[in-house]
């Protein structure tokens, strides 16, 4: 969605918290960003909210409680009416949401070993590098 409003962009930034499948400690979030920084060539800057203190998460105050408002009372039947009430939400200020189902099939129990995180192209920031990083795109 970003690449034709930012056609020359060449780094993103993530926000995320610290905890479940992107949480800061997974290698497996980190080999992923990884290819996808190759794949993209752009440079991914990740900066995960300390430990405990998601509800800092901006997103969960600005976006999520207007989802919440926009299906009250209504029965979430299947995917397409999931999609569509996400879909249908906006916020006071403008935010429009865009939503579609990812049908990929996602593999559990994937492990990534200490030798393959090192051979990513992660700069830990001098600030927590633990939780802020970033990640470039492979050159070899």
């Amino acid at each position: 969605m970003g690449e034709p409003i930012y056609p020359t962009a060449k780094k993103l930034l993530i926000t995320a918290d610290s905890g479940g499948s992107n949480g800061y400690r997974r290698k497996l979030w980190k080999t992923e960003l990884q290819k996808l920084s190759s794949e993209i060539g752009c440079s991914i800057s990740v900066c995960h909210l300390p430990p405990g203190t998601s509800k800092w998460n901006k997103i969960e105050h600005r976006l999520f409680s207007y989802i919440s408002q926009n299906w009250r009372g209504k029965p979430l039947v299947s995917h397409e009416v999931i999609i569509s009430l996400i879909s249908s939400t906006s916020t006071e200020k403008g935010l429009v949401v865009k939503c579609e189902l990812d049908e990929n099939k996602y593999f559990k129990g994937i492990k990534v070993s200490d030798e393959d995180l090192l051979k990513g192209n992660i700069e830990r920031d001098d600030f927590h590098g633990e939780w802020n990083y970033t990640i470039s795109p492979d050159t070899g």
